[in-house]
């Protein structure tokens, strides 16, 4: 505060008044008609006043002289200007005049101060509250990223059409503050709604994929339902071109998150369960950008970690099941029918053995007990989890559950289905292809081949088509219409992709998906659990 700051009031004041002014300063005397206080520190710190507080109350005396007023709120204003400004180590430098440690703790928040930076270190997602809390406080905050303020060079129009539920999901995002993740079923247009959303903000924004072909699908959706061409780019291998509106991978997001930063007030999180892997997370910690759309068919993880890392998109803002969505006629009407097998002779035997084996080794501890005391180096913890891969091979490769799944398939292509078989194994998907020629699709197979497979697929009426986790995400095969559930785990998120691959609307067609179980194992548990969110 500088030395001396006077002010004079020209009105006579009461008793009470001139009380209140003597608790931030001391009167001096009269000068040409004026009553002169001088600001002392001593009785502003005593009291609890700051120089915003003094001018708030000077403002409010019609009498005190202007100058004297804008002298004061300039020396206010430069005491709580904040600079705030990204790191090349992706965390946001606050620095300012006033302290702010106790501003931090009043919103929850215990950043590091670097004394050679004269700055408090602040996690980059942390942006909008701080710049936002800092203004509602009456700090002049000089924002160099500003990037509430960018917007895109032009506004881009919407052409598409949304449904009641795409309206309500937008809408409800937008009430959040343009934050938030949407859990919609995969065929339901998340896509499109956050297209409809990047339009409506008009903000530049950067598209988070999972696969090089979802940017290929977000650019033609870009291209289908606005006028934004010339602004969308993609920035993935051999094609790295920062645009307005850019698409990237989570991989390539990871990698260039210091580049992207500056630039993008808004984030989309295409398949937002991913985010929470240890790597991808960095992305929603290190970006600062306010705005932030999640799209999940299933948001929910196993691990819990969606409990951690979805409150930095906005939390969960908008839920639609399948069976919300197919009773509108959304979706396509399906069925899930459960057929039960039976371990036969030999390998009921050795699953039987090997099940108690498993049981007299864990102590009562839970599978994932199970896995930390192995990661110890706990022997009978690792004995236990070959016991149990053992049981679970003798399951999934059991002669009659894979020959059931020979005469579901048979019977499906007799009436002219178009099938997709799940199993998670590579070799399991090998030899059921062999057993009912069917198409094959596995992550060992190089991007071309994989490209062939599928389009071949999609041109024959009626066909199969074996896939291991490869098609848990990104498989577009509109006309597909059964499913068979060979092998799985008891993820939820995994049953509701695999089911989504069915439900493309289409005039008459009913979906089915089969779910091939072994009777009196784990695999009846599973079948319950992964089921809850249907």
């Amino acid at each position: 505060m500088p030395e001396k700051m006077r002010f004079r009031i020209s009105s006579w004041l009461g008793d009470e008044e001139f009380r209140e002014l003597l608790e931030f300063s001391n009167y001096i005397g009269r000068d040409r008609g004026a009553s002169v206080f001088e600001l002392d520190p001593l009785k502003m710190k005593r009291n609890n006043y700051t120089l915003r507080d003094v001018y708030a109350k000077l403002s409010s005396i019609e009498s005190v002289n202007g100058e004297d007023l804008e002298s004061l709120k300039k020396a206010y204003l430069e005491e709580f200007s904040v600079e705030v400004k990204i790191g090349y180590d992706g965390l946001l430098r606050v620095s300012s005049r006033a302290p702010l440690k106790e501003f931090f703790q009043n919103i929850g928040i215990v950043p590091p101060y670097s004394p050679s930076e004269k700055a408090f270190k602040v996690p980059a997602h942390l942006y909008y509250k701080i710049t936002s809390e800092l203004s509602k406080r009456g700090f002049n905050v000089i924002d160099e990223l500003d990037l509430t303020n960018k917007t895109l060079p032009r506004k881009i129009s919407f052409n598409g059409a949304l449904r009641d539920y795409q309206k309500e999901a937008l809408e409800a995002w937008a009430e959040n503050g343009y934050r938030g993740v949407l859990a919609l079923p995969t065929g339901s247009g998340k896509t499109v709604i956050a297209v409809a959303g990047v339009a409506m903000l008009c903000k530049p924004a950067l598209i988070v994929v999972y696969t090089k072909d979802h940017i290929r699908q977000w650019a033609e959706a870009f291209k289908k339902f606005t006028d934004a061409s010339g602004l969308v780019g993609a920035y993935y291998g051999e094609e790295k071109r920062l645009s307005y509106i850019t698409i990237t991978t989570y991989q390539t997001a990871f990698r260039k998150v210091r580049e992207f930063a500056p630039h993008f007030p808004l984030i989309v999180f295409d398949e937002a369960h991913h985010l929470p892997a240890e790597k991808f997370k960095a992305i929603a910690f290190r970006m600062p950008a306010p705005y932030r759309l999640g799209l999940s068919a299933t948001p929910e993880r196993e691990d819990g970690k969606h409990e951690e890392i979805f409150p930095l998109a906005g939390g969960v803002v908008y839920v639609k099941t399948p069976s919300e969505l197919a009773e509108k006629g959304y979706l396509a009407p399906f069925i899930i029918r459960k057929v039960k097998v039976k371990l036969l002779g030999e390998e009921r035997e050795k699953y039987e053995t090997l099940r108690k084996k498993f049981q007299n080794l864990t102590g009562g501890r839970s599978f994932q007990e199970l896995l930390e005391a192995a990661k110890k180096g706990d022997r009978r913890a690792v004995e236990a989890l070959k016991i149990h891969a053992a049981a679970r091979n003798i399951i999934q490769y059991s002669e009659s559950k894979l020959k059931a799944v020979e005469n579901i398939i048979k019977e499906e292509l007799a009436r002219g289905g178009k099938i997709i078989v799940f199993t998670q194994y590579k070799d399991q998907a090998e030899e059921i292809g062999r057993k009912v020629n069917g198409y094959v699709l596995h992550g060992d197979l190089g991007d071309k081949e994989r490209e062939t497979i599928l389009r071949q697929f999609k041109g024959v009426k009626s066909g199969v088509l074996v896939v291991t986790t490869v098609g848990d995400e990104g498989l577009d095969i509109p006309d597909a219409n059964v499913g068979v559930f060979v092998s799985g785990t008891g993820s939820r998120r995994q049953f509701i992709q695999r089911l989504g691959r069915l439900l493309r609307p289409a005039p008459g067609k009913r979906a089915v998906l089969y779910e091939v179980i072994v009777a009196g194992t784990s695999e009846e548990f599973q079948s319950r659990r992964r089921r809850e969110l249907v």
